[in-house]
């Protein structure tokens, strides 16, 4: 019996793993081309929030650029956005104007001006990197910030994520995530970078948190 469920709950899983890619396309669709969890899950405010007018910050992997933003709109910072993909960049061109804020495309650690930043934002983008510790410290090195505002998900988010991986089924909410965190994990990631956290909070299964240079 247990294997009959077992099977049928692998099935039942790849077909939520359908719904939740056409749910995700709609949503963006729904508000106009912004993901609709942008605005419902307030996620914005914690980076707003945590930025200074003036203040200059770097939004690696800025994606389509709405939070990038935000803090240039919102805050008053100046805000450089990176993304990897020609395509984000094309469209939060198209998407997001103004005065304080620009896109560049490209590598964050081979592409970028010879210059420094009073922030780094990292919505998201930590869990799509194999050699997160390394990242985190040549970008502290190269770019001197004083402090980085960093989101990312949470594996015990819910409990059909260690399901999934009871079943041998993909379990990280994207199949280019190369780790999924709980508070523990992240905050040994922290430490070996050589950064401190100086806030962290859980909202929607995630971790938002404010670290600085240099160890407690």
């Amino acid at each position: 019996m247990k294997a009959v469920a077992r099977s049928a709950m692998r099935v039942l899983l790849r077909a939520d793993d359908f719904l939740t890619k056409c749910i995700n396309r709609l949503a963006i669709e729904y508000d106009g081309g912004v993901h609709v969890k942008h605005r419902l899950m307030k996620y914005h405010d914690f980076f707003v929030e945590r930025i200074s007018p003036g203040e200059r910050v770097l939004d690696v992997g800025c994606g389509y650029g709405a939070v990038a933003y935000s803090v240039a709109s919102r805050a008053g910072a100046v805000v450089v956005g990176i993304d990897l993909r020609a395509e984000n960049i094309v469209k939060a061109r198209q998407l997001f104007q103004h005065p304080n804020l620009s896109f560049l495309q490209g590598d964050v650690l081979q592409g970028l001006p010879k210059e420094s930043f009073d922030v780094i934002m990292l919505s998201n983008i930590l869990e799509h990197i194999e050699q997160r510790v390394e990242f985190l410290t040549i970008l502290h090195e190269r770019l001197s910030p004083q402090r980085c505002l960093i989101r990312v998900p949470m594996f015990n988010r819910d409990w059909r994520v260690p399901l999934r991986e009871e079943l041998a089924m993909s379990y990280f909410s994207d199949p280019t995530h190369y780790t999924e965190y709980t508070q523990e994990s992240f905050e040994k990631e922290i430490r070996a970078a050589g950064l401190t956290i100086t806030h962290l909070q859980i909202n929607w299964g995630e971790i938002w948190a404010e670290v600085r240079p240099g160890r407690s």
